[in-house]
């Protein structure tokens, strides 16, 4: 089997097959068990050149150019397991294959012998021998490469292998009835390959320029597809021309991403002995190019359970890609003595170094003194060194959390919710301070604005020259370093070309990220309130930006479909995570600081290992684009929220979806857990805030092993138990949540009259 890509020509080796076997033990593996289904239907050679929906006739010249074609270059190369197997599956007895002068290959009693030039062609000239339609009897005209990128001619090539249009109809509306007539624990399971082949059926029927049986067969199966699909069906409905295909975003990701079905073996069966009864080839061909089938022993799954996780743009999410170890746990906190006495001023005189007369030790700083077992090593990634001003934070820390308010069903907490009035700039993003002391707002007229929500204005340093007459041995010269003629309750940063889509505060409150439309991340000074750096590596609007907890590092995400992570003192991105299928919406980094959740428009989330920059998570069930994220305090669950309106809960560490919080009429922007853990709020533009027991939802988890080994999914409709309170405002759609350190919530969003 031969594939061409960005006009090279490799060979691709039989594992590689789209049919996942599982193992003994129930998970998957790359043996060659599936070395027999390529030839279930016809001895043609290969998925990729077979001829569509009728069987080739045995011994055609132009099969049997294809044939030779696609051998002599596996010899020349030296790919003897690709070359054997490709000769098996045509049916090839060993010594029927002569090399012929080395540039040549003839076949024996099979048929007469066919010289192929390749030396003097190009690889589209080959593409077109091995996507020769059977059918038609003559080979597909060679297209100059010059009129499009050649990656996109590729991707789009292989629509190029069709049969006759007027059986499309027949081939899919053949498959519907027999599984419609199947037992109803496997028709909920065979159902999954509709959607995609009806798809591909309707694309391969437009590439090839049958405008109007593409036109019957949309307009006669559309219908049938599910509901969670209605906006891809809107943008395949534009593709009525071969034209339309290219340059299309969504076309070509589906086009080059296998869409994964997850399917009992028992199911599997049954379809592969239906196709392989009717001869189907064209069916066939489509499963074994364009579809990913991930086997499981066992019980078929529900349709509430495909549900669940269904409805991404490529499918669910392959089992092995949540099978990586992923180190949730928390880093062991720095032992830092906090002083008996209340007074700030003291601990402050002490630059951070408190004193040490009846010392005694926080209740969360003797919880982290022993290593959490899940937990990754301190110096897995290089973090920054705490500063005495930061061990000074911590302490302050300590001391708030000796006053807060511990939250649960019947102790909820008090919402302090700020409205941003005539705010016709148009709020596009909202941050918080840690110590709840400052807030950011992005706005569409590209400025960055920060209020200070205490008494305490906002003030820039002193020049240069005033810097130098002050006396910097004295204790309060951090206090006199600041210039007094500044003091205002806010500062506009100008700085961004387009509108400012994210915001992010430093955990030591020195700096701030802003990212644009104009594909830039800045980071702004708050102690001058001028931009410091501006961050360039994405080339379309970035949507989202974070700082670590730990600082120093933070992650972006754009329109270019790539995360990146950045350090302050770099001016290039250190890690680059790519695979989401559309663009990247929302970024969250782990409480640990190795790891970093993104969500995307194709409707997954990825978790990504900060040091190997792998993919180690993936997670499916949204049916809509992916707004909010958060993590448990623990760290060991993730919570999502979409524009289907649901919260979904996610167990990291088996990579499991367990929870569904249904309560929100659109969109959720905001998530947010408490400090302790005990509740989850939401904000969503249906202006409410509503508050959830995650400590119930966690404390219901139940994973055994086959659960993990099968994504039997026992999602629970338990929303309305778990609901503890909505508060509704009165036209606020609700951008962004923060807990304080005393528990109490904060609220924001921009007043729509």
């Amino acid at each position: 089997m031969a594939a061409v890509q960005g006009g090279l020509v490799e060979a691709v080796d039989k594992k590689d097959i789209t049919v996942r076997e599982p193992s003994e033990d129930g998970g998957g593996n790359n043996s060659n068990n599936n070395a027999n289904d390529g030839k279930l239907l016809s001895p043609s050679p290969g998925p990729n050149a077979a001829a569509g929906g009728n069987n080739a006739a045995a011994g055609a010249p132009v099969d049997q150019q294809t044939l030779l074609a696609v051998l002599q270059f596996l010899r020349k190369n030296k790919l003897s397991e690709s070359f054997d197997i490709l000769r098996r599956e045509a049916g090839l007895p060993e010594d029927s294959v002569d090399l012929k002068g080395g540039d040549s290959f003839a076949l024996g009693p099979a048929g007469a012998a066919g010289n192929v030039d390749l030396e003097g062609g190009d690889a589209s000239s080959l593409l077109s021998r091995v996507t020769v339609s059977s059918t038609a009897g003559a080979q597909a005209p060679t297209k100059a490469p010059s009129e499009d990128q050649p990656d996109v001619n590729v991707v789009l090539s292989a629509y190029s292998q069709q049969g006759d249009p007027a059986l499309y109809e027949v081939y899919y509306s053949s498959l519907k009835k027999f599984i419609e007539s199947v037992l109803d624990c496997h028709r909920a399971e065979l159902s999954q390959v509709f959607y995609p082949l009806f798809v591909h059926m309707y694309l391969e029927l437009v590439y090839n320029n049958h405008e109007n049986e593409a036109k019957a067969f949309y307009e006669k199966f559309s219908g049938d597809q599910e509901c969670y699909y209605e906006d891809d069906l809107r943008v395949l409905s534009s593709l009525t021309k071969k034209e339309h295909m290219r340059g299309n975003e969504t076309l070509l990701d589906f086009r080059t991403s296998k869409f994964v079905l997850r399917i009992s073996r028992d199911s599997y069966q049954l379809l592969k002995r239906h196709l392989q009864e009717r001869q189907n080839n064209q069916i066939w061909n489509i499963i074994q190019e364009h579809l990913y089938i991930d086997i499981f022993d066992g019980m078929p799954r529900s349709k509430n359970q495909i549900d669940a996780t269904s409805g991404s743009l490529a499918g669910e999410a392959k089992r092995e890609a949540n099978k990586a170890k992923v180190y949730y746990g928390l880093l062991k906190e720095p032992e830092i003595e906090l002083p008996l006495d209340d007074e700030d001023e003291e601990a402050e005189n002490e630059e951070g170094k408190p004193k040490k007369k009846k010392p005694k030790k926080d209740s969360m700083g003797s919880k982290s003194k022993k290593q959490d077992p899940n937990a990754p090593s301190q110096t897995r990634i290089p973090l920054p060194e705490l500063k005495d001003s930061d061990k000074l934070d911590k302490i302050m820390y300590m001391k708030e959390a000796t006053k807060r308010v511990r939250l649960g069903p019947d102790a909820l907490p008090s919402i302090c919710f700020y409205s941003f009035l005539n705010a016709y700039q148009g709020l596009t993003a909202v941050d918080v301070t840690d110590d709840s002391s400052q807030i950011a707002g992005g706005f569409a007229d590209s400025t960055v604005r920060v209020w200070s929500v205490t008494p305490k204005k906002l003030r820039k340093v002193k020049t240069a020259a005033d810097l130098n007459i002050i006396d910097k041995e004295s204790d309060d010269v951090l206090e006199r370093i600041m210039d007094e003629k500044t003091a205002s309750e806010s500062k506009i940063l100008y700085g961004h070309s387009g509108p400012v889509y994210g915001v992010s505060f430093s955990p030591d409150r020195n700096y701030l990220l802003s990212s644009s439309e104009d594909g830039t991340i800045r980071l702004w000074s708050l102690q001058t309130f001028t931009c410091l750096v501006g961050y360039k590596g994405h080339n379309y609007p970035v949507w989202d930006t974070q700082f670590s907890p730990h600082g120093y590092y933070f992650v972006s995400g754009g329109h270019d479909r790539v995360a990146r992570l950045w350090a302050t003192d770099h001016y290039q991105p250190l890690r680059m995570f790519s695979g989401h299928l559309a663009d990247v919406t929302c970024t969250h980094f782990h409480p640990n600081s190795n790891y970093v959740a993104t969500g995307s428009s194709d409707r997954t989330i990825r978790l990504w290992d900060v040091l190997s920059g792998n993919c180690v998570r993936i997670f499916t069930g949204h049916k809509g684009p992916i707004h909010a994220l958060a993590f448990s305090p623990s760290g060991k669950f993730l919570a999502s929220g979409a524009t289907d309106g649901r919260v979904l809960l996610w167990d990291i560490g088996h990579g499991l979806l367990f929870g569904e919080l249904k309560g929100h009429t659109d969109t959720i922007y905001t998530l947010k857990f408490s400090r302790d853990g005990e509740i989850l709020a939401s904000g969503s533009m249906d202006n409410t805030v509503r508050l959830w027991d995650a400590m119930r939802a966690f404390d219901d988890l139940e994973t055994d092993d086959f659960t993990a080994a099968t994504g039997h999914i026992h999602l629970q409709d338990n929303s309305q138990e778990l609901l503890l309170g909505t508060y509704t405002s009165k036209s606020t759609p609700v951008v962004h949540l923060h807990f304080t350190r005393r528990n109490l919530l904060l609220a924001t969003g921009s007043y729509n009259p």
